[in-house]
């Protein structure tokens, strides 16, 4: 988990904890249609996700943020991790996105700001991709920009929050155990 940051930059003394949530299958990126996905494993792309929040944050006016990284391929855990107090959620459901109305269901019940994002434009593939569950539920979605696009669901995540505060993370985010 990243240090908090100082009480002195947020008034609520507490950095926001926003989780990053990949569901089903994107433990495989790397090695799955890496023509759809591209070559780098979801442990890159979280870095990637950082490194890129790092420099729009040391150059912008964002709030403290302290960055979760979470997978799972089972929907019960994966459904129970978006409820930990999260004051955000950017969230990949992967195939889930097209199928799951528990997901959809529990978003909306939780009430937190959630942007979904996908790391190819499922609105360019079969028709099957092209209805998402959650999207009713969540605050906006972000499609086809692979790895940036979950920095713009942050920025727009932050953005729905209100928030105005310098943002300093401080330390590597530890990934939140996947209990595949």
């Amino acid at each position: 988990m990243a240090k908090k940051s100082s009480p002195d930059k947020k008034s609520s003394g507490r950095a926001l904890r926003i989780l990053v949530a990949n569901g089903v299958n994107m433990d495989l990126l790397g090695t799955r249609e890496a023509e759809v996905y591209g070559t780098r494993t979801l442990d890159e792309i979280n870095h990637e996700i950082e490194s890129l929040w790092r420099g729009i944050a040391s150059s912008g006016n964002f709030p403290d943020v302290d960055l979760h990284f979470f997978q799972s391929n089972h929907e019960g855990i994966f459904l129970e991790a978006l409820d930990a107090g999260w004051d955000g959620i950017v969230i990949n459901p992967g195939a889930w996105t097209h199928t799951s109305l528990a997901l959809a269901d529990r978003i909306r019940a939780l009430g937190v700001p959630c942007v979904e994002v996908h790391l190819s434009n499922i609105f360019a593939r079969g028709p099957e991709r092209h209805v998402s569950m959650c999207a009713p539920a969540v605050t906006g979605v972000v499609a086809g920009f692979g790895p940036a696009g979950y920095v713009a669901g942050l920025l727009a995540l932050l953005s729905a929050t209100g928030s105005t505060h310098r943002t300093q993370l401080t330390s590597r985010p530890q990934p939140l155990p996947s209990r595949r």
